[in-house]
């Protein structure tokens, strides 16, 4: 993974009697680990080209877990930001990048499986029978990855409504206290406006404590609006 994007590369191995030949295209990684691995071990190198062919597709294998286990680590660390309503915009952009990664990323890996699986199948020309059994682990091993590539693709598609769900709770709450607000200083506009009009004869105009008594009711009124609206959980 580079700058938290998966790296993508491409590898075409033509395989015949006698010769191995490898082409990488992108940002793969190289391949002279196989090499030491092949040339450590004469024995097994006996085999030929069959098992320099199992040892690369074990190599590219190889290489999906550590991408898979930083995805699986960097989604657990989503998972905890939803449900600790900590979750920003650029987490739901990153959130969506990591879906779109990951699909790459089992496109990438499923015609793999199916190379495994063809050269784990006895009748194949020209491969060792021998060797059937180390294919059928790099078979296993890559349907692993595709399993886990899979179930972080529902887990992140889970998260992405989870994060929606919360969004929308969290527009909701701001919505009423706005609305309680609202319904609370409606009280004294209301109250201001009607004396504020411009008429001469207005109950309790001339009263010696008619405005006293006015802020008296406004504030009870709008006292016991906030008491009901924290009563009902909107404040």
């Amino acid at each position: 993974m580079l700058e938290g994007r998966i790296a993508f590369g491409e590898t075409h191995v033509f395989v015949g009697q006698g010769y191995v030949v490898s082409v990488r295209h992108g940002p793969s990684t190289s391949y002279s680990p196989v090499r030491e691995r092949c040339e450590a071990s004469p024995s097994a190198l006996s085999a030929g080209e069959d098992y320099i062919l199992y040892a690369l597709l074990d190599f590219i294998v190889d290489n999906y877990m550590p991408v898979v286990e930083a995805i699986q680590t960097e989604v657990e660390e989503i998972e905890d930001g939803i449900l600790a309503e900590t979750y920003t915009q650029s987490g739901v952009g990153r959130l969506y990048q990591l879906r779109r990664d990951l699909l790459r990323l089992r496109n990438a890996a499923v015609p793999l499986v199916e190379v495994c699986r063809r050269l784990e199948q006895p009748g194949l020309p020209s491969i060792d029978a021998s060797l059937y059994p180390l294919f059928r682990d790099v078979s296993d091993h890559i349907r692993r990855v595709q399993e886990e590539i899979e179930s972080l693709r529902e887990v992140l598609a889970f998260a992405f409504e989870t994060s929606l769900m919360t969004g929308q709770a969290q527009q909701t709450e701001i919505t009423r206290k706005l609305a309680a607000w609202a319904a609370i200083l409606a009280v004294p506009t209301a109250v201001a406006g009607i004396y504020g009009m411009n008429f001469e004869h207005m109950p309790e105009l001339h009263w010696k404590y008619g405005y006293a008594v006015v802020l008296a009711i406004i504030a009870s009124v709008c006292g016991w609006l906030y008491w009901r609206f924290r009563q009902n959980r909107w404040l």
